[in-house]
């Protein structure tokens, strides 16, 4: 069984006040679960922007991803031919605006071959989800 985290999960493992933090730091601590790329950026945007309540800081967040994330997952990348066809196939997938990000999500851990892909955003993940990509859960 191979895991696939996406950015909610990486960033309520890295923040102790948020809801499923436990569970989330659970799931990142088990093997070596699989990420995204992009999930490093979505992690930063976060925790620096201020919607989580609170802005960190630059510097920090970039440390913990350094220090804390990348030591315990291994990264799928995507291709820009990969990235090119998946946006292309997206449409009929009824992506639209930001649910591209998850969305490719979905595409990378259908490429690492990923069985469960573990998400706070469980509806979005299943609306989009296709035959063939791993099962949608959360930690």
């Amino acid at each position: 069984m191979s895991v696939f985290l996406d950015s909610s999960i990486l960033i309520a493992a890295l923040v102790p006040s948020e809801l499923k933090h436990a569970e989330s730091l659970a799931c990142l601590m088990s093997g070596t679960p699989l990420v995204y790329q992009h999930a490093f950026l979505e992690t930063f945007a976060m925790l620096t922007g201020g919607r989580l309540g609170t802005k960190a800081d630059a510097d920090l967040v970039a440390k913990l991803i350094k220090q804390t994330l990348l030591p315990r997952v291994r990264v799928v990348h995507l291709d820009e031919q990969e990235v090119v066809e998946a946006l292309q196939t997206a449409r009929r997938h009824g992506v639209r605006g930001g649910a591209v990000y998850d969305f490719m999500h979905l595409v990378a851990a259908r490429k690492s071959g990923a069985t469960i892909l573990c998400t706070l955003n469980l509806d979005d993940f299943q609306q989009l989800s296709r035959v063939g990509d791993p099962l949608i859960q959360l930690p």
